[in-house]
């Protein structure tokens, strides 16, 4: 046990998602690694990067065969901060995998997603980290996918690891994976670049917070209205306005990105994408603004516009 490798495992759809427990699973069952487990202790979907500043979290011993897990009242960022600090654990991680989520992370999702925060928290600390999605799709998905789809990552994490211990993995970004819905089929490995696919949101008025449907972590709409909104009982007096999100529709518009992750995610890949957290302007932009900046003073003030 001293000489294997010990990889955390973090997610945000929460310490009892499918995902977590098929991925932990999986890894405990190869015998390979020392395995940790530092998660949400319910679901935090689309919470992104935030953290929890002020006050402070606590953590929950859970039982989970095979591996040392704590379920945290805070969000995938605090839980891989938390997990690789010594305080909690008494050594770091030489890899921390977030996931398995239940929904694909392409695409401008990769900004909102708490899934890839749990891996990016970890490169901010120069812990190599990799996050995981399944693209799961309501019908067709069944919870049995998401063993196949921890198994098809074996290969990805085993190599890793032998880079890590070797000293040559880079630091310089962490992997983002995303695998097909028919998982089971899947066409390989395939490198892509992250792309600029979303689902459009808006809003719509309810008056209650039973009316509508609920907002899934795959970004669709369970339309079940006996599903009630997470947020418990809104007791709202006369003068207040009730919203709840909506899904508009998919937009996929890759644009000059031939190699977008989105793209091949829908052809059968498994997208291995790797990422960083610098957030450059499109090419061209930088140059527009560095002829408009010097002229900004020679502009008419704002009272003669």
């Amino acid at each position: 046990m001293e000489n294997q490798p010990t990889i955390m495992v973090t997610n945000d759809d929460g310490i009892d998602a499918p995902g977590l427990r098929a991925l932990v699973q999986v890894l405990v069952s190869t015998r390979r690694f020392q395995v940790l487990v530092c998660a949400p202790d319910s679901e935090k979907s689309a919470m992104s990067h935030s953290i929890t500043w002020r006050d402070p979290i606590a953590a929950r011993r859970v039982e989970i065969e095979g591996a040392t897990a704590y379920a945290i009242a805070g969000t995938p960022a605090d839980c891989t901060s938390l997990g690789i600090s010594k305080s909690l654990f008494p050594l770091i991680p030489d890899l921390v995998i977030s996931g398995i989520n239940m929904g694909s992370n392409c695409g401008y999702h990769i900004v909102y997603s708490g899934t890839v925060a749990g891996a990016r928290e970890a490169f901010f600390n120069e812990i190599p980290a990799i996050s995981v999605s399944y693209n799961w799709f309501g019908g067709q998905s069944k919870v049995e996918n998401f063993t196949l789809s921890a198994e098809a990552c074996i290969p990805i994490i085993t190599a890793v690891l032998v880079e890590i211990k070797n000293k040559t993995y880079p630091l310089r970004c962490f992997l983002n994976i995303d695998l097909p819905t028919d998982v089971a089929n899947n066409k390989g490995y395939k490198l892509t670049k992250q792309g600029k696919s979303i689902y459009k949101m808006g809003w719509s008025q309810v008056t209650s917070d039973m009316q509508g449907g609920k907002m899934l972590s795959t970004m669709t709409m369970d339309t079940d209205s006996t599903a009630p909104i997470e947020t418990g009982a809104l007791n709202l007096s006369q003068d207040h306005l009730l919203f709840k999100r909506e899904v508009l529709g998919g937009k996929l518009d890759e644009g000059d990105i031939d190699d977008a992750d989105f793209k091949f995610l829908q052809q059968g890949y498994i997208t291995v994408t790797p990422l960083g957290a610098l957030s450059h302007a499109e090419i061209g932009c930088h140059s527009y603004f560095k002829d408009w900046l010097p002229s900004v003073g020679e502009h008419p003030s704002a009272s003669s516009l």
